[in-house]
């Protein structure tokens, strides 16, 4: 079992390497796979979105059996995300989550459109996901961000990551208690598309 703490830093060096265009290497290698082809043990939980630009093994640079990996447009929290949650903790003894939001997030920016009228879903479907995102964030449009588009989408993104992180820390019982009694951390963190670093900004533990 990988301490949460010892995670959190595994995925900021991951990120580091990243952004400087260099790759680890033998994570993707024959011996790996055939490796957690018998047992895995991820060391992080990651419940990001689906966009096509944020595929968490990449921007964390990790590999096969490193992450165990929930995408959903939006990084929502519905039973099943928390189900899968769940299932990872205990089963895997994964002991960090990390809600992973990202810049210029389109199903953010589809809520804002649906509470400003300036577009509507076009689906009950979509509906289900705004719905989960709206909480979050409608109280932006009240403030002075209303009249500012890119600073209203950057808040709405971490608001939207905050709400969903919260709802892992206190929606489940089985969640509440591993937090309580076995080290399990959940923080939340943003991608930046443009620069390509993940900040860590919700739920961090002090530094050691």
């Amino acid at each position: 079992m990988i301490p949460a703490h010892e995670a959190l830093e595994r995925l900021r060096e991951g990120n580091r390497r990243f952004v400087a265009e260099v790759r680890s290497h033998g994570s993707l290698s024959q011996s790996r796979r055939q490796e957690v082809a018998v047992v895995q043990e991820p060391l992080a939980i990651v419940l990001g979105c689906s966009d096509s630009r944020v595929p968490a093994e990449i921007v964390f640079d990790q590999g096969l059996g490193d992450l165990f990996v929930i995408r959903v447009a939006g990084n929502i929290v519905a039973p099943s995300q928390v189900a899968s949650v769940e299932f990872a903790a205990q089963r895997f003894g994964t002991r960090l989550v990390v809600v992973l939001g990202h810049s210029q997030c389109s199903a953010v920016l589809a809520t804002l459109e649906d509470l400003n009228g300036s577009a509507r879903s076009p689906s009950r479907n979509l509906d289900a996901i705004v719905d989960r995102i709206r909480p979050g964030v409608e109280g932006l449009l009240e403030a002075e961000l209303g009249h500012a588009p890119a600073a209203l989408l950057h808040h709405a993104v971490r608001a939207n990551v905050r709400v969903s992180a919260n709802h892992l820390r206190h929606g489940s019982t089985i969640l509440e208690q591993m937090i309580q009694n076995d080290g399990l951390l959940v923080v939340g963190a943003e991608y930046s598309l443009e620069t390509g670093i993940v900040d860590f900004f919700d739920g961090m533990p002090k530094p050691r």
